[in-house]
């Protein structure tokens, strides 16, 4: 990507800031409260905090996340909040991130509407396709501003990216391969002991069948179906979004998967997953595994004049019929791009931007339900017991027994 290039695109991004304006006032400091006030929710409220946002309140259902959150980001905001409807009912709060498990995005998000505050709210947008849906529906009646955690639309060598694709650079794409490695193996050997005489358990299962306090539900509670959906949902979605961006298509055919715990049997989830996706005109495979992080994760276009592979380290453009046939060397780059930075860092400026504004954020809800309802008709088709049996697309929610 050239210089110019990359100037038009910094300067795009100065003027859109420039050119934001609220009712109340465009310097005004946007109140924050923070819901589900763990590692990542942490991260953003510091985000904002730097971005020039007030933390006033911090809700969490473990004591010791809420008053580390506020130690370190915010002492004189209120942290004592368990219920984050009480959250909701201060009148000095403008919006709320939430940070919560996926079961609890929906709910948070419809009474946080309802309370006239603006959410930025982590992905998966949902924990059903059904809740996706009624989601939609109510942010589209309301006047809110909702962002979704999808990063990559606020990151600039992935907006870059997209004007290559848009731009016929790659020819004819049949084929995209998606994948994100992660080294749980290592990781859990690391876990922090939980105090559950400082957890409020009944609270944080919320709409989760009632069951015992277990550590591990609690701490990695995204590979357990009652609280999240395990890859599909926490890391394929990203770049599921990406994908449905890029192509302009956001509603696959079919979804074929197989998996296994076989690393990680206390997991509902599967440690290690294969799903294929058949879109109109074109396929989508993602493989992921929690044995080893080598590679990380990455989308690769496969066109009929060039490769694109992106990640979030940046991007490049492999021309065909350079290498000979068979040879698995990929030639020089035609156009490359770094990242220089986290994406979330512009995405949580866009957020408190369009608060002011009231205009639409890069990540918005219809295009983050779509992304969350391919990677639950995944997770549906690994769930059926049957890889060779497709779910289909158009049906609604499909009974687990």
């Amino acid at each position: 990507m050239n210089e110019n290039r990359r100037d038009f695109l910094r300067n795009s991004v100065v003027l859109t800031a420039l050119s934001t304006s609220r009712i109340l006032g465009a310097n005004e400091r946007v109140r924050i409260a923070g819901l589900g006030t763990g590692g990542r929710c942490s991260y953003l409220l510091s985000l904002a905090s730097k971005a020039g946002a007030e933390i006033v309140a911090l809700c969490d259902v473990y004591e010791p996340r809420r008053l580390a959150a506020k130690e370190k980001l915010a002492p004189a905001a209120r942290a004592d909040y368990v219920d984050y409807r009480e959250v909701l009912d201060r009148k000095d709060v403008d919006a709320v991130i939430i940070g919560s498990p996926d079961h609890w995005h929906v709910t948070m998000t419809l009474d946080a509407i309802q309370s006239g505050k603006d959410v930025y709210v982590e992905k998966p947008v949902s924990h059903t396709i059904a809740e996706g849906e009624r989601l939609e529906k109510a942010v589209a009646g309301s006047r809110q501003v909702v962002q979704v955690g999808y990063q990559q639309r606020s990151w600039e060598h992935f907006q870059a990216g997209r004007e290559v694709v848009a731009g016929g650079k790659l020819g004819r794409i049949t084929l995209v391969l998606a994948s994100w490695y992660q080294d749980y193996l290592n990781l859990l050997s690391g876990a922090s002991p939980v105090d559950a005489q400082k957890l409020h358990w009944k609270r944080f299962l919320g709409s989760a069948p009632e069951q015992p306090f277990d550590p591990l539900r609690f701490t990695k509670w995204r590979w357990f179906w009652d609280f999240g959906g395990g890859h599909l949902t926490d890391l394929y979605s990203h770049y599921c979004d990406v994908i449905h961006w890029y192509m302009g298509q956001d509603s696959p055919k079919m979804a074929q998967a197989m998996g296994g715990r076989n690393a990680l049997p206390a997991f509902e989830c599967p440690d290690t997953i294969n799903v294929a996706y058949e879109y109109p005109g074109f396929n989508v495979v993602y493989n992921g595994t929690l044995v080893g992080s080598l590679e990380g994760g990455n989308i690769v276009f496969r066109g009929s004049n060039a490769v694109l592979k992106i990640n979030r380290d940046g991007f490049a453009v492999y021309p065909e019929r350079v290498v000979p046939f068979e040879k698995t060397q990929y030639p020089e780059p035609e156009i490359a791009m770094r990242s220089l930075g986290d994406g979330t860092v512009d995405h949580m400026k866009n957020f408190l931007d369009c608060v002011r504004s009231r205009k639409t954020p890069n990540a918005d809800v219809r295009s983050a339900v779509a992304a969350a309802r391919a990677a639950h008709l995944g997770n549906l088709a690994y769930r059926k017991g049957n890889p060779e049996k497709a779910v289909r697309g158009g049906a609604a929610d499909l009974a687990l027994d």
